[in-house]
């Protein structure tokens, strides 16, 4: 075992935040190694106390398809990929059906997730028909595109809890979306008292270890209530889909050092598209999905690469996490 590497992981264990050097020397540490093991077993041991030993699943429900300007290279939706050259939006009757069969299915929190060129005012719209006919105590979620302190008080006044917003890996460079548009969302959700889940994302074999570093930074600044990994996805025929992917094992190895990054102030640990080697690995937080998916080329993903709630419950439980019952504690304010 290396000493200084423990001394790292003894350090964040203990409750000290670590620095941004020691960080980048935890992702230099090899995925298949001793010294990651340790750093995974750390990880799993911060996720265990910062939620009392309980997993989650929260459900997604992705409510329109189509071309989307903002061109993110990794994502379905992008104009430049032509996967999606229709507009389709789902109906708010079927958006609430898909919500109240996630709520059955004993999910602890609902999302809505719209295109980045979904208009704002249709999204609080539907918002405000599907949040009524959820049960009260269910935790509701946003996950749009950015927008500024008038539009985070709407979110709030339509029953939305909190969002989902990351600064993503090459944001600015293969996405049409400058950072500090997606900071200054942060910054006018948390104003409006919503609280911010993030996450380290969408990690690919062509990132460097310098970026990785920075969005932990990034992500750790935000005092999310999570935080957490997730690796790119390729779309067939796309400039990235050619680079390849990381793997589990690679992945499991960057969720277990945002983790220590996050430190016990972050209640979550996510990891995205769901698996048990990075459940094992300290990820207490993951998604089932219908609808549309900007991983997916089906318009149905719970047909494709969406998972059910079902599912994610076994991936858990199968990693030795007992999952919470009833609604999310992750976003609970007095997490934070």
């Amino acid at each position: 075992m290396d000493t200084n590497i423990k001394e790292i992981v003894d350090r964040a264990l203990n409750g000290k935040e670590i620095t941004v050097p020691e960080i980048k020397e935890l992702f230099t540490v090899p995925a298949v190694s001793e010294e990651s093991y340790f750093i995974q077993y750390a990880s799993r041991k911060m996720s265990e106390v910062t939620l009392e030993g309980k997993a989650e699943v929260h459900a997604q429900v992705g409510i329109n398809v189509g071309p989307c300007p903002k061109n993110c290279q990794f994502c379905s939706f992008a104009a430049t990929n032509r996967v999606f050259k229709h507009f389709k939006v789902l109906t708010p009757e079927e958006i609430i059906k898909r919500c109240q069969r996630f709520e059955q299915d004993g999910a602890n929190a609902i999302y809505l997730m719209a295109t980045a060129n979904f208009k704002f005012e249709e999204f609080i719209n539907i918002a405000k028909q599907v949040k009524p006919a959820l049960k009260p105590e269910t935790v509701f979620i946003a996950n749009v595109g950015d927008f500024d302190e008038a539009g985070a008080l709407a979110l709030k006044e339509a029953g939305f809890t909190g969002v989902y917003h990351a600064i993503r890996l090459g944001e600015g460079t293969v996405t049409d979306i400058d950072p500090k548009e997606r900071l200054k969302t942060v910054r006018a959700a948390k104003k409006a008292g919503l609280l911010v889940g993030t996450c380290v994302e969408p990690v690919g074999p062509e990132h460097a270890l310098e970026e990785l570093v920075e969005k932990t930074r990034l992500a750790r600044e935000m005092a999310p209530v999570f935080g957490g990994a997730a690796r790119r996805i390729s779309i067939p025929g796309t400039e990235l889909a050619k680079k390849g992917m990381v793997s589990e094992a690679g992945m499991a190895h960057i969720l277990a050092v945002v983790r220590l990054a996050m430190g016990y102030r972050v209640p979550g640990n996510c990891t995205h598209e769901p698996n048990g080697i990075g459940a094992m690995a300290g990820a207490s937080l993951l998604w089932a999905e219908n609808g549309s998916n900007p991983r997916d080329t089906d318009e149905k993903t719970e047909t494709n690469r969406g998972y059910s709630v079902k599912k994610c419950r076994e991936i858990l439980s199968e990693a030795g996490w007992d999952i919470l019952d009833g609604p999310s504690q992750i976003f609970k304010p007095q997490c934070r």
